[in-house]
């Protein structure tokens, strides 16, 4: 795996040395079990993958680079970089400027940005709308280009379905700065449309099989299809990719649903010709931070703690996975976390900030899951256990609980 050069204080004494530590005894990642930190009064069991992924490593380096290379120029972001309060507000402080938000609306005019700006693409990659914009302007693309190589396989693999005149059927957050990239994407070699989730696939279902009105679906997907689309005609053959950060269980539940809607409508022996099974688009990362989040799920604990900005999409899956069986506390950092012993907390169902009281149970030994999302830096969550270990007493110190975990793994 290839090694990024990124900010220092990104990373952690104490999560990077555990992470050094079970990739050491376990290279071929066969272990998902989480890793137990214990500090005696407090437990901690800490997912066994979590934190910055290939994508983004490869987004921050870019950047810094990108700054440090280049001090007299102008330098826009297309859009945050990625979805970390932290990392987003240190490269705004190091002079960047976004070009626009995370719903896309426009922060800087176009008129403003010249050809010899530098415009630096985030690793959600951008729509072909705004790359055509940005080569009529003369901006060089290439060279400032942080989307994910994940991202792009997903184009890839819609541009195939295109080929064979599938529709490409799009399982995200339609708002989402990726879906609407891989949506754009998608729509230069096929009528494409966005569903959210399970309800919206049965929804669509009704409409694959002419179950209801061509009016009637205009309605209820206004925005989320391509134009021209047609659902008695651009129905007949479909495929299904997703936004590399939703729930796997998810996208399958949903491509095995529209499969068996259309043996149901078509019958078995046709269905080859009008359902592409295509594996899901996830990237490794994400895969591998919710299948770690599943076994965390066994794990005995008492509460638990996922670290990450808000608007993003993988933590909030980590979040919505671990809430199934954990009183849960989704927080952007330690500063979250009061003196007092209240936290304030990400209710993502409701969109809003919720504040507990006393989160931490009067109960010795305490056990606590925690995990991150991709995008978010591991020394946020060194900072986040250490703030937890100051409102309790007499614990273990750092050093007896990371040598306990060395001895564990050597003997593995």
């Amino acid at each position: 795996m290839k090694s990024f050069d990124i900010p220092v204080y990104y990373k952690s004494p104490l999560i990077g040395q555990i992470k050094n530590i079970r990739s050491a005894s376990d290279p071929k990642k066969k272990d998902p079990s989480p890793t137990l930190l214990n500090f005696g009064n407090v437990k901690f069991h800490i997912a066994r993958h979590f934190g910055f992924c290939y994508g983004v490593e490869n987004a921050i380096e870019i950047s810094y680079r990108t700054l440090n290379d280049h001090p007299n120029r102008n330098i826009y972001l297309l859009s945050q970089m990625i979805h970390n309060p932290l990392v987003n507000a240190d490269l705004l402080d190091r002079g960047l400027k976004f070009i626009q938000d995370t719903e896309g609306n426009q922060l800087v005019p176009w008129d403003e940005v010249h050809g010899d700006d530098i415009v630096i693409t985030p690793a959600f990659g951008t729509t072909r709308e705004i790359e055509d914009l940005l080569k009529k302007k003369g901006i060089e693309i290439a060279a400032f280009d942080t989307t994910c190589p994940f991202v792009t396989r997903v184009w890839k693999k819609a541009a195939k379905l295109g080929e064979t005149d599938h529709t490409i059927i799009i399982h995200g957050k339609h708002e989402h700065e990726e879906t609407r990239a891989t949506f754009s994407h998608s729509a230069e070699h096929s009528h494409a449309v966005v569903i959210r989730d399970m309800n919206e696939a049965k929804a669509l279902s009704e409409y694959m099989t002419q179950k209801k009105s061509k009016p009637a679906f205009y309605k209820e997907f206004e925005g989320k299809y391509t134009p021209g689309f047609d659902p008695e005609i651009h129905f007949k053959k479909v495929g299904v990719v997703n936004q590399t950060t939703m729930l796997a269980t998810e996208t399958q539940a949903i491509a095995d649903f529209i499969k068996k809607s259309m043996e149901d409508h078509y019958g078995i022996e046709e269905i080859r010709n009008h359902f592409a099974d295509t594996r899901d688009t996830l990237c490794y990362a994400t895969n591998e931070n919710q299948n770690a989040t599943l076994d965390l799920l066994q794990a005995p604990a008492d509460l638990a703690i996922v670290v990450g900005g808000y608007n993003s999409s993988n933590t909030s899956h980590l979040a919505e996975l671990l809430e199934e069986k954990f009183p849960t506390y989704y927080i952007e950092g330690a500063g979250c976390i009061s003196e007092d012993g209240s936290i304030s907390h990400f209710n993502q169902h409701e969109k809003v900030i919720e504040t507990t009281e006393k989160f931490l149970l009067n109960k010795s030994p305490l056990q606590i899951a925690i995990t991150s999302g991709a995008s978010c830096p591991d020394a946020v969550v060194d900072e986040v256990i250490h703030k937890v270990l100051s409102l309790v007493q007499d614990h273990r110190n750092p050093e007896e609980a990371l040598e306990e975990v060395k001895q564990n793994y050597s003997n593995s």
